[in-house]
């Protein structure tokens, strides 16, 4: 026990007795760790924020490449359409 939990044990043992004050100490001390382990659950870590990067990244290159494709695609079609317009 830390010296902060041993001044409030005795706090609470001269207003609401021995058991109960220690009872109550123990629930504190278990909802603090319950609490600690929870959070270190949810927190990311400087290794998951680099994976979501690198896979931001990779879906930028992949949406540009794409995006270069259709380009090409649709210039063809446009040049095909003009120039069966002009054989015609």
């Amino acid at each position: 026990m830390s010296t902060l939990e041993i001044n409030l044990y005795n706090k609470l043992k001269a207003k609401i007795g021995e058991a109960e004050a220690k009872d109550l100490i123990e629930f504190i001390d278990f909802r603090s760790e319950e609490k600690r382990v929870n959070s270190d659950k949810i927190l990311a870590t400087k290794q998951d924020i680099s994976d979501v990067r690198l896979e931001i990244k990779e879906a930028k290159t992949d949406m540009v490449k794409w995006f270069f494709a259709f380009f090409i695609t649709l210039v063809l079609m446009i040049l095909g359409l003009y120039a069966t317009v002009l054989l015609k």
